[in-house]
């Protein structure tokens, strides 16, 4: 075989491991504790946009369910721990989303994620500004830094206000696509207004934090009641490219409960597997202080850092070579 050798090459291997001792180093410097946690659950996501590897465990039936789960995410893991007491806390590590395999994805990739105890969203977009801005000196390369709310940017783009306009408003700009609206929600197309239309015009120095999201994408943020409910959470993107989402972080077990049973309908309308919810957070979250979480694709952000748009050419073994 002669596709044995990495996709990267050892220049970018040396910058990809300076990032990461950058990263604990970061952390390390504010006392955030770096822990590990299962990558193997017996809850999967109910999130019907994202598909879970599943596994079966052989062993005997006192170790528990023997469907496992490879984690998308360490989450909920790490909400666990800082309900138990943890404090402020980090993990950097590989996490797995089945079919997601292209140009910019890879099936298996590397997850930073962290919480801050006490701080709401807006405190942790500053950090998280902070760290990403470390990470493109370290390639040598300086970046600005713009906060802007998801209304604001909508209506500076588009002359409409993305929270009340009707839907058939949200379609025009993308008209030129010729996209099929068949099963297309509202926030598919405020999605389909982002990927096609905004974030290719984010400049590659530019550092944009958007804030304050609809209701209807609230994920696992609190809500916050204004003239129209938005969500607290925001998304960073360094240039066209995503790189983290965050949370004010929802600590209603019951809102959450609802949310879940939201997601498994979605999934059933789609003819989708039917993850189980995790009552290990769902027990947890009473506990949970009030803190801020965000996760950030590690790959993402090297390709930010390099300029690149493939995900080949910042880690060592894409799945096809794997």
């Amino acid at each position: 075989m002669k596709d044995w050798k990495p996709t990267a090459n050892i220049k970018t291997l040396r910058l990809r491991a300076e990032l990461m001792a950058m990263i604990r180093q970061f952390f390390a410097d504010r006392s955030v504790l770096e822990v590990e946690t299962p990558i193997l659950s017996q809850a999967g996501n109910t999130d019907a946009n994202i598909e879970s590897f599943q596994l079966q465990f052989n062993g005997h039936k006192s170790a528990g369910s023997g469907l496992r789960w490879l984690r998308t995410s360490p989450e909920f893991a790490l909400k666990r721990m800082v309900a138990a007491g943890v404090g402020d806390c980090y993990e950097l590590g590989r996490v797995f989303r089945n079919g997601e395999s292209g140009k910019r994805h890879n099936p298996e990739f590397t997850m930073l994620e962290w919480y801050r105890v006490g701080w709401n969203h807006n405190q942790l977009m500053d950090e998280t500004a902070e760290l990403v801005r470390a990470a493109m000196h370290l390639a040598g390369k300086k970046a600005t830094v713009r906060d802007i709310s998801f209304r604001q940017l909508y209506q500076d783009k588009f002359g409409f206000d993305p929270l009340t306009v009707h839907e058939s408003e949200l379609r025009s700009p993308l008209a030129v696509f010729d996209i099929d609206p068949t099963g297309l929600t509202r926030d598919d197309w405020l999605d389909l207004l982002m990927t096609h239309l905004i974030q290719p015009s984010i400049p590659a120095n530019r550092i944009l934090m958007v804030y304050d999201y609809p209701a209807t994408q609230c994920a696992l943020a609190k809500l916050r009641p204004d003239d129209v409910a938005v969500a607290e959470r925001f998304e960073v993107y360094v240039g066209p490219s995503e790189v983290a989402n965050g949370y004010h972080e929802l600590t209603d077990a019951t809102e959450q409960r609802e949310r879940f049973g939201k997601d498994l309908a979605k999934r059933q309308k789609r003819a989708l597997i039917q993850a189980p919810v995790d009552e290990r957070l769902l027990a947890a979250l009473p506990k949970l202080p009030s803190c801020a979480g965000v996760a950030l694709g590690v790959d993402r952000l090297l390709m930010a850092m390099l300029g690149s748009d493939r995900i080949q050419e910042v880690i060592a073994f894409p799945f096809d070579r794997a």
